[in-house]
């Protein structure tokens, strides 16, 4: 009874674990160990610890610091990077040794998942602090420009050539700020979004059709689907203005005269992300993934960090707010955005909640798999 409650406990956990036993054997692991290590359980069950660790990694001392000394300890950080996974990974460590003697449980978590919570809530409190500020732009900007349109309206129908371009100029600009207020205001709406079951596939189809009519026409579309992917929960409008922003930044940031300017759509599902959300009182689940990658010259290191702020382009006549409005919206969805970026891969990924009927069938289907046999 004890070893089936152990395996069930095991199965449910949404951190890597690891039970090791004598020379660092793999004696078990969970599902999430499977996925950071990206091998099957039963391939893991054959392996040592230096299969699948880095030589000279910390956590080759950790495991003999709590063996012989019989005592838990932690460690932070710390470069779980491997030839045999792909991308850079790092992790917390907790290592702690089990009755059985010589035997050590090692638990990961992993840091890329909780810095994506840490950037959810950063870009949450950006998008409050642009709500604030548009109400206050709305009430306060729009009716003095209104005035100031109208007078340069008025002046024009008096004034000769040579000055009735200035009042032109002056209309212009006027024009120009109230579009930007305009965009401000988009943050500062706070009804409550209205969702259904999406087919995501179809959602980035019509994007894709947008961009290769415009902005996109050089540029070589590459769709890498998930076609088992359920459908997402979210506002159709909504989820193509976010997607549509991404591409055109992605095409833009290729430029319109390179002759191998490539996006690719992915989808893919990757369970064991959850996040408690502002309108969900328990954390809630994010399996979808959507990425959109190009293969621009990248976003610098020093804009990477805020790159969903308020204000901040790499563009010489953007806003700095398309992205910012992409964060808020994903975070009205209860999702998370983020972007990974070196030279010639750029990408940026959105974690989503499915739709609430597959979600409850999802999980009737994990509890039956969580229960793995001793």
């Amino acid at each position: 009874m004890i070893s089936e409650i152990s395996n069930q406990v095991l199965g449910i956990m949404p951190q890597p674990v690891l039970v090791l036993g004598h020379g660092n054997r793999i004696l078990d692991a969970n599902s999430a160990a499977e996925a950071f290590f990206e091998t099957s359980f039963n391939s893991l069950k054959r392996k040592t610890l230096k299969d699948i660790v880095a030589f000279g990694s910390p956590v080759f001392s950790l495991v003999e610091h709590a063996r012989e000394h019989g005592a838990s300890i932690n460690e932070y950080r710390v470069d779980m990077s491997h030839p045999r996974i792909s991308g850079e990974r790092s992790a917390d460590i907790h290592v702690a040794p089990l009755r059985d003697a010589g035997t050590i449980l090692v638990i990961l978590q992993e840091r890329t998942i909780a810095d994506k919570m840490d950037r959810q809530l950063t870009h949450r409190g950006a998008a409050r602090s642009v709500s604030a500020l548009a109400a206050m732009l709305a009430h306060e900007i729009k009716n003095p420009l209104s005035g100031i349109r109208g007078a340069a309206q008025l002046l024009e129908t008096a004034v000769g050539d040579e000055d009735r371009a200035l009042t032109r100029l002056i209309c212009d600009e006027t024009d120009r700020i109230v579009k930007l207020v305009d965009r401000l205001e988009t943050f500062s709406d706070e009804r409550l979004l209205k969702r259904t079951s999406l087919n995501i596939h179809a959602v980035l189809d019509h994007v894709k059709r947008l961009a290769q009519a415009g902005f996109a026409q050089n540029i070589r579309f590459v769709e890498n689907y998930d076609p088992s992917l359920p459908d997402v929960f979210g506002n159709k409008d909504q989820l193509i203005q976010v997607l549509l922003n991404l591409v055109k930044n992605a095409a833009e940031s290729i430029g319109p005269d390179s002759v191998n300017g490539e996006i690719q759509l992915t989808t893919a599902f990757r369970p064991g992300v959850r996040l408690r959300t502002a309108g969900s009182p328990v954390p809630v689940s994010l399996p979808l993934e959507i990425g959109v990658r190009d293969n621009g010259p990248g976003v610098s290191a020093d804009v990477l960090p805020v790159l969903f702020d308020p204000f901040v382009t790499t563009k010489t006549s953007g806003t700095g707010l398309g992205l910012a409005l992409v964060a808020k919206m994903i975070g009205d969805h209860g999702g998370i955005v983020e972007c990974e970026s070196q030279p010639r891969r750029t990408l940026f990924r959105i974690l989503l909640p499915m739709s609430l009927k597959e979600e409850s069938e999802s999980r009737g289907v994990d509890s039956n798999e969580g229960m793995r046999a001793g």
